[in-house]
């Protein structure tokens, strides 16, 4: 130890020294202990933003349903109003709980698809030919015209259906180049194609005529017959081959050729057949007769 540690100035230095440590110490702490109060203060803040924050947030409380429902006078339950307090509630049936109904009835199952095939159909009219009568227009399925090449050769649609069958009649057939009105198609065969013809077929005398047929397949189906007469009366039947509705149609002319074109609208089942047949009903001169020259089918 040196000579400045001893003496009354040594002394004094010394105990300078250790207030000035003590003093540090105590500033230390003291700086400590305000930023420890500092962060206390704020964690505080924090604390009390979020418990305001969650104060603030409003949560419906789920409505608590009575068990049992006060008992009407009648002594019926009730059900609560849906107006609220202070309105008559409705009788419910016993039994139920509160808030719930009646149970609708069941719906009544539509009743199933019919599976039976449609009624037959059967209607006829009657209208003027036109002066040119487009076949390949007028049937889209199939069609036929007579006379062109000879009273026994029809042509018909190129690749059509053949539902149109010529199932004969009574008398000689006869072909003829001076029909009123002509005939044009361009799918036929044996003959492609014909700009205008007037050709068809007629059978002279009462009781003579054509019968024709054409298939059904359960839809509707339409039929042109293209027919005249020279002077005579004709009749035109038309039936199904599985029963039916009929219809009869009368034409006449008692001094010179007359045509008319029928549509036909029919429905009849798979397998059965449409059938017309045009005759001679009266002859009203030398060899009355009735004439053919075609059959479209849409």
């Amino acid at each position: 130890m040196g000579p400045e540690d001893h003496g009354p100035a040594g002394g004094r230095a010394s105990y300078r020294y250790a207030q000035t440590r003590s003093a540090l110490r105590r500033v230390i702490r003291s700086r400590r202990r305000r930023r420890w109060l500092l962060e206390a203060a704020v964690a505080v803040a924090c604390l009390a933003a979020v418990a305001s924050y969650l104060g603030t947030e409003q949560h419906p409380t789920p409505r608590r349903e009575q068990s049992v429902l006060p008992a009407a006078p009648s002594g019926r339950p009730v059900l609560p109003s849906p107006g609220g307090p202070g309105v008559q509630g409705a009788a419910v049936t016993p039994g139920l709980h509160p808030r719930q109904r009646t149970p609708s009835p069941a719906p009544t199952p539509d009743p199933a698809p019919s599976t039976a095939p449609p009624a037959p159909s059967l209607a006829v009219s009657q209208a003027d030919v036109p002066a040119l009568v487009d076949l390949t227009a007028a049937g889209p399925t199939d069609w036929v015209h007579w006379g062109l090449l000879d009273s026994g050769a029809p042509v018909h649609k190129r690749r059509g259906s053949r539902e149109i069958r010529d199932e004969g009649g009574r008398g000689r057939r006869v072909a003829y180049r001076n029909n009123p009105e002509e005939y044009a198609w361009q799918d036929g065969n044996p003959v492609g194609a014909a700009r205008g013809t007037q050709a068809g077929v007629y059978t002279c005398g009462a009781g003579n005529g054509f019968s024709l047929s054409v298939a059904g397949d359960g839809r509707q189906r339409t039929v042109r017959l293209f027919a005249g007469l020279w002077m005579a009366r004709a009749r035109l039947d038309v039936r199904l081959s599985s029963g039916g509705p009929t219809r009869t149609l009368r034409l006449e002319d008692p001094h010179t050729a007359r045509t008319a074109e029928f549509t036909v609208r029919f429905r009849a089942a798979r397998g059965a057949k449409l059938l017309l047949s045009w005759t001679v009903e009266r002859a009203l001169g030398d060899c009355g007769n009735v004439s053919l020259q075609a059959v479209a089918l849409r």
